[in-house]
């Protein structure tokens, strides 16, 4: 094309603008007939324009075209006004267009730039048309329009950039288009549109190898990089600030989009994504996305792992939060974020190994936060967070989770301390088990109805904690693991209403903390004669405390059957503390301890440590029994006063000693010598401890 091509210089030009608007201009170019209500357009073809077409500051009533030509320098449209212009198919070494004021649009179609295309501060009428072209400046800027006034659209789909395009501070009326745009600048932006304003949407479906900067802009209708491809250098510049994400690759920061949000469909970014204070109106998809932090060791820190995939943090959301299908390499941070509808991440798979890979403390959700059926290699750190509806986690497998920044210990796989939740936790089995590592931290959680770890697998060190519910509140507890939780398990301070269970939980192979651990029923009542599922949940407390006395957990449990009318097996349970509580004592005292055992026997089986009663009449009964026959055997006892004429009855003397305080006048009337003083007197002392029992008994009785 170049060889056909005739030299025309740039004098010529400008000298053909007066030349007759109606006939044809010399030089190889033409001044075609329009209709009146249309400016004329001046086609230029297939020429190359020797010296600076000097237009600045001229006002031209005309549309210029040119077609297929070659320039040797950089077009001066400076401060000029023009109709409009148009470059197709041209080769130019720049473009000076600075203050241009254009009346229709400014194309550059199919070109061919080698040096700055500069509008800054220009007032477009139409559009500005970029398609197919290339711009070339390595290291720096293609195409600067910061303070751009655009009418209509910045169209720029199909554009090869080597180069920064800066749009800083633009206010453009329509779209902008950058769809199959391919965008590079390896150490800089690609595109610079901080602070810009856009009247449509912006559509990204661009390759980038660069930052794309979007910092404080609006966009008044969607923003989608559906299908967009992101990619840093390798040289990031380290930083001390914990916040910053050096290999980040698209930053929407403080950005403020009326409609949804999308990179999704495929969206591929080598490094971090911000919208940290962003402002969405609408819904933020990452469906089927792959975000990869790429993130340098020497900037790297243990809770960050490989780097932030997507940063969030202050954002406000209207809508949702879509993630099916998104694949995550790095952290995903959004702490004190707002997201008025769901969170949605199902099928997922998130990699930031032995560090948070979801970090969304104080983070408020309006309606359900789902994690479900996905893997996620890493922690869950979600304190303080505030969730409308439920927090769900059917399915999912969270392993090798993270560690404390200071503390060699690992963190928990999900941590929900002091979190809010409207309705349920669900951390159960749905196509698989759930599984927890490192198990669930959610102390001091609210939880308005359920918190369910039916087929769930907790834990995996014995040394840690595989569930910490200390002080949670929840209507219903329900705990129908799979397998024995691996760890501590951790109900202090827990309240529920309803508590469903099974043997495997109680079955933990750590100690279970139990004390001041409050519920009201059990989901399967216990019947009034069921003796054998008394007797087993007793032994599921004795082996969750490892046979240590804790007196709470028994008070809680014989209280909550007392609560049922269920008073029988109250007094069992009962009676299994004040058990376990003389054995401790006996432990506690080297000598004394064989007596101590020894008095706790006595007392469990003559009256059941005074919860049995009936016990303690039987005994009363047996030993009026045993000390009648006594007495009846050795026959009428000599009287004391000789001058009393008191006929001789065993019985009656026997229940005088028997029965304390009450008095049927023999029990101060006859001598006893030898053995029988022995056994008046032990029958006196049990009468007073065994009518004192079973006078309480009474009175608990009467009570009722």
């Amino acid at each position: 094309m170049v060889a056909t091509q005739k030299r025309l210089p740039a004098a010529d030009v400008l000298r053909g603008l007066g030349e007759n608007e109606n006939g044809s201009g010399g030089g190889g170019w033409r001044l075609p007939r329009r209709r009146p209500s249309t400016p004329p357009v001046i086609r230029v073809v297939d020429r190359v324009v020797t010296d600076v077409l000097d237009l600045r500051a001229v006002e031209v009533p005309y549309v210029l075209e040119f077609e297929r030509c070659r320039f040797e320098a950089p077009p001066d449209l400076r401060q000029a006004n023009l109709a409009g212009i148009s470059f197709s198919d041209c080769d130019l070494p720049g473009l000076e267009a600075r203050n241009l004021s254009s009346s229709n649009d400014v194309s550059l179609l199919g070109c061919r730039v080698t040096g700055l295309v500069d509008l800054t501060d220009a007032e477009i009428a139409g559009s500005v048309l970029l398609r197919d072209s290339r711009f070339s400046v390595p290291g720096g800027l293609c195409v600067h329009a910061d303070r751009l006034t655009l009418a209509g659209a910045l169209l720029g789909f199909g554009i090869h950039t080597e180069g920064e395009i800066r749009l800083a501070g633009a206010r453009i009326g329509g779209n902008i288009n950058l769809v199959t745009a391919q965008l590079r600048h390896a150490d800089g932006f690609t595109l610079n549109g901080n602070g810009m304003q856009v009247g449509g949407n912006f559509l990204g479906t661009l390759t980038s190898h660069g930052v794309v900067f979007l910092a404080n802009a609006r966009i008044s209708s969607a923003l989608s990089m559906r299908g967009a491809v992101l990619s840093r250098g390798s040289d990031f510049e380290e930083t001390t600030d914990p916040h910053a994400d050096p290999s980040a690759t698209l930053v929407l920061d403080r950005v403020d989009v009326s409609g949804d949000v999308e990179l999704d469909r495929d969206f591929t970014s080598a490094g971090t994504v911000r919208l940290v204070n962003a402002k969405i109106g609408g819904t933020l998809s990452l469906a089927d996305a792959v975000l990869d932090a790429v993130s340098p060791p020497a900037v790297g820190t243990e809770p960050t792992g490989s780097g932030r995939a997507l940063h969030v943090d202050g954002a406000e959301i209207g809508g949702d939060v879509v993630g099916r299908g998104v694949r995550i390499s790095g952290q995903l941070r959004m702490v004190d974020t707002h997201v008025r509808g769901s969170i949605t991440v199902e099928r997922a798979t998130v990699d930031n190994p032995f560090a948070d890979a979801v970090l969304a403390n104080r983070t408020r959700v309006g309606s359900n936060f789902v994690v479900r059926e996905s893997n996620v290699s890493g922690g869950l750190e979600l304190r303080g967070i505030t969730v409308g509806a439920n927090l769900d986690l059917r399915g999912s497998r969270l392993t090798k989770p993270g560690k404390y920044r200071h503390q060699p210990r690992e963190k928990p796989s999900l941590d929900i301390g002091g979190a809010t939740i409207g309705r349920d936790l669900i951390c159960a089995r749905g196509e698989k088990e759930f599984v927890a590592h490192g198990g669930v931290r959610c102390r001091r959680a609210v939880i308005g109805r359920m918190a369910n770890f039916n087929g769930g697998v907790l834990g995996y060190k014995l040394d840690s904690h595989a569930l910490n519910a200390m002080g949670m509140q929840v209507q219903e507890l329900m705990l129908n693991v799979v397998s024995p939780p691996k760890g501590l398990v951790t109900l202090r301070q827990a309240r529920c209403t309803s508590l469903d269970d099974n043997e495997n939980f109680w079955n933990a192979t750590g100690f279970i903390d139990l004390d001041d651990f409050r519920y009201d029923s059990l989901a399967r009542p216990i019947d009034l004669r069921d003796d054998a599922q008394v007797e087993q949940r007793l032994r599921w407390l004795r082996h969750a405390m490892r046979r240590s006395y804790h007196p709470r957990p028994y008070d809680q449990f014989a209280e909550m059957l007392t609560a049922a009318g269920n008073e029988e097996h109250a007094s069992t349970v009962l009676i299994e503390k004040q058990r376990l509580r003389y054995r401790a004592v006996a432990e506690g005292m080297r000598f004394l301890g064989p007596l101590v055992l020894l008095w706790s026997f006595l007392q469990r089986s003559m009256v059941g440590y005074g919860y049995r009663p009936a016990r303690a009449l039987g005994w009363l009964i047996t030993a009026w029994l045993i000390g009648s026959v006594w007495f009846q055997y050795k026959g009428p006892l000599v009287p004391i006063n000789e001058d009393d004429h008191l006929p001789w009855n065993a019985w009656l003397y026997t229940i005088d000693l028997v029965v304390p305080i009450v008095d049927f006048g023999n029990k101060n009337r006859w001598q006893t010598p030898g053995t029988s003083m022995w056994i008046a007197s032990g029958l006196i002392v049990s009468g007073w401890v065994l009518a004192t029992t079973v006078a309480a008994g009474l009175t608990r009785m009467l009570k009722r």
